[in-house]
């Protein structure tokens, strides 16, 4: 996991990123805020970053509040890193959209602790994102399935009046009674669909698909 860092100090910049790196995490290391900013508005960027509240320019509380600004699903972890420790001071950096601080000079044990609380969270709102991702699209394939209700049983309905009327040795008859069961299959996909709770994938090909007889169960 990657993790962004926007330190003034270089001293302090090094020493976080060393243990950061020891850590096992890769570290974007950045010494102001609004390179912090374009870092964190980045397609790929960082799902945490730790940020010094006094930075030139654009300091650590504005970072948060710009960050804060952007609509996402799954919005970044912010760590504020501060020498103040007044709680008037503590609650203004939450305010502004951090999600947690830690205090200058800081223990390690504290920060790794901090930094896990945070990745937590993290799992927690991707979980949370694709939930209610899936939610939507099984409720846009509700709705498709129930318009194609009608015009599927229409058509069952037509093949099976034309079958009363063809001889079965008619190739025309097997022709019909192939697309009257092919409109059957049709039905009962949309008709798992439309029962779908819950969902398991399998293997495809070169990728994943989603277990309709699985997800339609409810298993």
């Amino acid at each position: 996991m990657r993790i962004l860092i926007a330190e003034d100090n270089p001293v302090s910049s090094r020493i976080l990123e060393t243990i950061l790196v020891k850590w096992g995490y890769k570290v974007i290391a950045v010494t102001d805020g609004e390179t912090a900013v374009h870092q964190m508005m980045d397609n790929n960027a960082p799902k945490l970053a730790i940020l010094d509240w006094m930075m030139p320019g654009v300091d650590g509380l504005e970072v948060c509040r710009i960050l804060r600004r952007e609509i996402t699903d799954t919005p970044p972890y912010l760590i504020l890193l501060t020498a103040n420790n007044d709680k008037k001071d503590v609650a203004k950096g939450l305010d502004s959209g951090a999600d947690d601080y830690i205090l200058k000079p800081f223990d390690k044990e504290e920060l790794k602790a901090r930094i896990n609380v945070g990745l937590r969270m993290i799992k927690l709102q991707m979980a949370l994102a694709e939930t209610e991702k899936f939610q939507g699209v099984i409720e846009m394939a509700g709705t498709v399935c129930h318009e194609l209700n009608q015009p599927l049983q229409i058509i069952s309905g037509n093949c099976e009046i034309l079958m009363l009327d063809i001889k079965k040795d008619s190739p025309f008859y097997k022709n019909i009674q192939a697309i009257e069961k092919h409109v059957r299959r049709m039905g009962d996909i949309t008709s798992k669909l439309m029962k779908i709770t819950k969902y398991e994938t399998k293997a495809y090909l070169q990728g994943k698909i989603i277990d309709l007889d699985k997800a339609s169960s409810g298993k």
